[in-house]
């Protein structure tokens, strides 16, 4: 995975294992494998040199920047898709050049470069996507899509068989069992792309990143599903990439299931083995 773990000696501890039969807890040192967290700073501007402006600082596990950049700008409202971007590249940041934690993106002609007053000046941690904005109607962003009027349907059976799906394939998570993921799937349950960031919201912006350089937005006829619970800006980041339903392993929140309603979005939760609540978009979950 490169960059995206370390390795980091540990004393492992085993209460339950007796040490040469005495009933002493088993200590032994031995490698561990770390998720990667570190700062990625989006920087936007128009074309010209030297005429980009950070405009965020996201902890994110390195790995898929530039889908997480420009996923980034398109959840949060300040484009609307691949060809608002002229070009967008990763750099080395100026006080680490060998870690190219710097994503330099240039607007297309005529996009207009996104504000940097204080409720445009994010900071996120790994926990929280949407901490850093300085007012509640900086939080609130309205999707371009009409999610409501998407004609999905989905077999209830299909969906309970998608975290198995998405639990397959999170290849970082085996293997520092500290990575979140999400997962793109199809009605049929086809996983379509998956991605795993120390950041719930990084790894939903990582996929909708992708959807834009691919251009398949909006995202109609497909299920968004989350490896933990579904929080408010993960909703608001779903109905901004136009997709109809969103499912998580855990449970969501008020503004989540709130959101889900206006937005006409479907809103799954507790997704575990053959059992599931539906918070928001009941009709289109076929059972």
């Amino acid at each position: 995975m490169g960059r995206a773990s370390d390795r980091r000696r540990v004393l492992r501890i085993d209460l339950d294992a007796a040490v040469n039969g005495d009933g002493g807890a088993a200590a032994v040192r031995r490698p561990d494998t770390l998720a990667t967290e570190e700062p990625l700073e989006i920087r936007v501007g128009p074309p010209g040199p030297g005429r980009r402006r950070p405009l965020a600082v996201t902890m994110r596990t390195p790995g898929d920047d530039l889908d997480l950049a420009i996923g980034f700008l398109l959840t949060e409202g300040l484009i609307r898709s691949a060809q608002d971007v002229s070009t967008a590249q990763l750099c080395a940041g100026d006080n680490a050049p060998n870690t190219y934690n710097v994503v330099d993106v240039v607007l297309a002609p005529g996009v207009p470069e996104p504000a940097t007053d204080p409720a445009r000046n994010f900071y996120t941690t790994s926990s929280c996507g949407i901490c850093g904005k300085a007012s509640i109607d900086a939080v609130r962003t309205r999707s371009q899509y009409d999610v409501a009027t998407d004609p999905v349907r989905l077999p209830a059976a299909t969906l309970a068989d998608l975290p198995d799906r998405l639990r397959a394939a999170q290849r970082g998570f085996d293997r520092t069992g500290g990575l979140h993921a999400a997962g793109l799937f199809t009605t049929g349950g086809e996983l379509v792309v998956l991605r795993e960031d120390v950041g719930r919201h990084n790894a939903v912006d990582k996929v909708v990143g992708w959807a834009v350089r691919d251009a398949r937005l909006p995202l109609r006829e497909h299920v968004l599903l989350v490896s933990g619970r579904a929080s408010f800006e993960l909703t608001q980041k779903a109905w901004m990439a136009g997709i109809p339903v969103l499912a998580a392993v855990s449970a969501p929140s008020t503004l989540a299931a709130d959101l889900a309603a206006e937005a006409g979005m479907t809103l799954v939760g507790f997704l575990r083995g053959r059992t599931m609540n539906v918070y928001a978009g009941p009709e289109r979950i076929t059972t």
